[in-house]
């Protein structure tokens, strides 16, 4: 498993970690409007998969503002968000932010993205920072678990892995 810390301290990721060549395993989130979502539904298409603890903390903020930007330059890459953060919340942070090209989806119900990535942190109820893309074939071409939870991705790497994938 990938060795993370939150705020420094040594955190438990639940579930198994993602390497590259791996089939994306599916998982079920909610949308803003609380429709399941899965992976599935973004088949044929590349997804770059930014997962955050809130998008109520500066870097989260910053992340999917970041993201949000990038999205206007990638053809046929869906960039999906994905927090515990309610739905209600996230739509609301999204309207307020301005975000309109990410779509932000919930992982609060069942932590099902959680548990199937590696990234739900054990007694927190929080996803680590992590980013991912998925292939319009369902596998994995890029995996990052951001060591520090608190510190930002590598935008510049995950962003040419998006480009790159096919």
């Amino acid at each position: 498993m990938a060795s993370v810390t939150f705020a420094n301290n040594p955190v438990t990721l639940i579930g198994n970690e993602v390497k590259v060549g791996d089939k994306a395993p599916d998982f079920t989130v909610l949308a803003n409007d609380l429709s399941p979502v899965t992976l599935a539904d973004s088949k044929g298409s590349v997804r770059l998969i930014s997962v955050v603890p809130s998008l109520d903390t500066g870097v989260c903020d910053a992340q999917t503002r970041r993201f949000n930007e990038e999205a206007a330059k990638l053809d046929n890459v869906n960039i999906l968000t994905i927090s515990v953060d309610l739905p209600f919340a996230q739509a609301r942070w999204c309207g307020a932010a301005g975000i309109d090209k990410v779509k932000t989806l919930s992982d609060h119900r069942d932590l099902s993205f959680g548990e199937n990535y590696g990234v739900a942190i054990e007694g927190l109820r929080l996803l680590a920072r992590a980013v991912f893309v998925v292939d319009s074939n369902d596998v994995v071409t890029y995996a990052e678990y951001v060591p520090e939870v608190t510190t930002h991705p590598n935008y510049e790497a995950a962003i040419e892995a998006a480009k790159a994938a096919k």
